[in-house]
């Protein structure tokens, strides 16, 4: 069966017009939306992208080359039967533990192929309905927006004069999610019983889990309270559903203000960090009123305790070797676009060369 990872124009069409209800509509809930994920064409480009992402089998050890062997089409038309005859019940998932990068391991649950394909059709559904209503500085498990891009975000508002940073992680976000909660708040914008009833499975779903001497061991189920599978094509979305009202409060209650004046030295200093790097050899200057310290709430003075070579904001790191080298702030991506000297900037630049 060939495939395609473009959307097709009639899901693309769909997709527009439910994100424009949405946006339209903040307070509208959504009544009737089973029926469209059980459509032939979102099946099959769930399939498709399923496809793409490969990954490990689940519980079941069906492998997306066994369901190509014995007929994709015959196996997607069975899925869709038990999905319109609401006979469908998600498998249980397999957990496995992947190391972190700072040490210590994190738990990741595997779905089935037939699991992880529902849930992308329920994904191409739902997901243009809650985008709507995210906020425009949330990036994280969000289409077109990564981590990349909170990045170069965070430079732009420093190259502007912002300095304060909140750094927080919350600590086994996926594993502690209550259902409860997070059913209601998925409620909010989706009245449909039986999407509410599949998302509902999924996060009801077993856990199982193998020892090293390869015994079985089930979690989870029907009593359990809390967690979504982290390594699900759905919880992802779900996690942001849930996490919805705290960049929200945060944007309420944070509004952007004026820069204040010993911002504006701090503007200066970064405004063209890689060439100030090459002709000092430092991240920050360190003559006369341009020391580049924060703004008073904060009191830290950025220049000072810190290695050779090294500026320090909170949570944010540049190295002059890396800027005397001429790498980019953020690699991979295409450049910063920083601001444009002022004139009195440029004034100075010139005076400064005499």
């Amino acid at each position: 069966m060939a495939m395609s990872l473009k959307t097709p124009e009639k899901i693309r069409t769909f997709q527009r017009k439910l994100y424009c209800k949405a946006k339209a509509e903040p307070a509208f809930r959504f009544y009737v939306l089973y029926d469209k994920l059980c459509r032939e064409d979102i099946l099959h480009h769930a399939y498709a992208l399923a496809r793409a992402n490969a990954g490990a089998p689940g519980v079941d050890g069906v492998t997306f080359a066994k369901i190509e062997a014995s007929g994709s089409e015959d196996w997607l038309a069975g899925l869709r039967e038990e999905l319109v005859a609401k006979t469908y019940r998600p498998a249980p998932v397999r957990r496995v533990m992947i190391p972190k990068p700072g040490g210590g391991e994190r738990p990741l649950g595997i779905p089935t192929i037939r699991d992880r394909v529902v849930q992308t059709a329920a994904k191409l559904v739902l997901e243009p309905i809650f985008e709507a209503d995210f906020e425009d500085n949330a990036y994280g498990y969000r289409p077109k927006r990564g981590g990349a891009d909170a990045i170069k975000e965070v430079h732009r508002l420093i190259c502007r004069g912002y300095t304060g940073v909140v750094d927080a992680d919350l600590s086994k976000y996926f594993d502690t999610i209550p259902h409860s909660d997070l059913l209601k708040s998925v409620a909010r914008r989706i009245v449909d019983r039986h999407v509410l009833r599949l998302i509902k499975l999924w996060l009801k779903a077993p856990i199982e889990e193998r020892d090293e001497e390869g015994r079985r061991r089930m979690s989870g189920g029907k009593g359990s309270t809390c967690g979504t599978p982290q390594g699900g094509v759905a919880s992802p979305m779900l996690a942001n559903i849930y996490m919805k009202p705290v960049p929200q409060t945060l944007a309420a209650h944070c509004p952007r203000r004026s820069i204040p004046r010993p911002c504006r030295f701090l503007r200066r200093r970064l405004r063209h960090p890689q060439q100030r790097a090459r002709e000092r050899g430092a991240g920050v200057d360190k003559v006369g009123d341009d020391q580049a310290r924060a703004d008073d709430q904060r009191g830290e003075n950025l220049g000072e305790g810190r290695p050779d070579g090294e500026l320090r904001l909170p949570r944010l790191y540049v190295r002059a070797a890396s800027l005397s080298q001429g790498w980019p702030l953020v690699s991979g991506r295409e450049p910063i676009q920083e601001e444009c000297p002022t004139a009195q900037d440029e004034s100075r630049r010139i005076a400064g060369a005499r």
